[in-house]
């Protein structure tokens, strides 16, 4: 069985501005996603679901989905923040999505076989997909047997600012713990750096394995969620500002014992729009990958 790529659509880029996810970047106007979705049929995913907002939902069919038709299959679900657990009521000054493994359980109907999570505004690089679509397509005997591709910290880096990054902790190639740290950057000797909890200055191994949201898992997730989901409400639910978010749901199950999380090495190399100063390198990135001829021009032949 072919594996699904789900993709995260439904956030806005506020750091960079605007609709991020449809910035024509490509040399032929190809979005970030469009190369995600390339590089996922070309290591042998079977179908795509994007989970976005439906108020954008004309633009995205017209400016996205269109280019796909006829290259694979896809489907559309819509997260919203009043999209709620039976029995739960959305606060009425709740502005604010649920965050990243609320719109992971948008997707339950339409996903039925192994899938990948990923980010939609996110280069991920081919052998990223690669790595990950091999491990969904191995065989598997119980519930809770997930992976992530972990990227070299090094490979993740911007030069215009500092970057948030789920930082892995591993034993025996299984991840035992995800801890977010919202500021590494390079310091004036471009060393890797970050300030912990305490107010210390932490340095990090360019080698250091991180999560960049591309995660492996099967359809029993979405059953974890719905109860993880429902627990987080029952605390947070009236915090304007909470999020659910999918490294809080892993950490709880591998806790429990009811996951593991294989690893994934890449050499993949990241980038992305995190900063509007971003763009110009982003672009001229994309140019010398479509001139060594590693894509295709245009991305999908049309």
């Amino acid at each position: 069985m072919k594996p699904t790529l789900f993709i995260l659509a439904a956030g806005m880029g506020s750091r960079y501005g605007g609709l991020k996810q449809l910035d024509g970047l490509g040399p032929n106007g190809e979005t970030i996603m469009d190369y995600s979705v390339y590089d996922a049929i070309r290591a042998g995913f079977g179908k795509v679901v994007f989970v976005i907002r439906k108020d954008f939902e004309a633009d995205f069919r017209e400016k996205v989905l269109s280019k796909y038709e006829g290259v694979v299959p896809t489907e559309v679900v819509f997260q919203a923040i009043d999209t709620l657990p039976e029995g739960y009521t959305c606060p009425a000054d709740r502005s604010k999505p649920w965050g990243t493994n609320h719109a992971v359980l948008m997707g339950r109907d339409a996903i039925k076989e192994p899938f990948a999570v990923i980010n939609a505004d996110d280069f991920y690089g081919r052998d990223a997909f690669r790595v990950i679509a091999e491990d969904l397509m191995r065989p598997r005997d119980r519930k809770g047997d997930y992976s992530m591709v972990g990227f070299r910290v090094g490979n993740t880096m911007t030069e215009n600012g500092s970057v948030s990054r789920g930082v892995c902790s591993t034993e025996n190639g299984l991840l035992t713990s995800v801890v977010e740290r919202t500021a590494i950057s390079y310091d004036k000797d471009h060393r890797i750096v970050f300030t912990d909890e305490n107010g210390a200055e932490q340095t990090l191994d360019e080698k250091t394995p991180v999560s960049m949201n591309l995660w492996g898992f099967t359809p029993d997730y979405f059953d974890y969620s719905d109860r993880e989901f429902r627990k987080f409400l029952d605390h947070d639910i009236n915090t304007p500002k909470s999020e659910f978010f999918i490294p809080l749901c892993i950490d709880t199950l591998i806790n429990s014992g009811e996951a593991t999380v294989r690893v994934l090495d890449t050499d993949s190399r990241w980038f992305g729009v995190t900063y509007t100063a971003d763009r110009p390198g982003v672009v001229e990135k994309f140019a010398e990958l479509h001139r060594e001829g590693e894509y295709p021009s245009p991305l999908f032949g049309k």
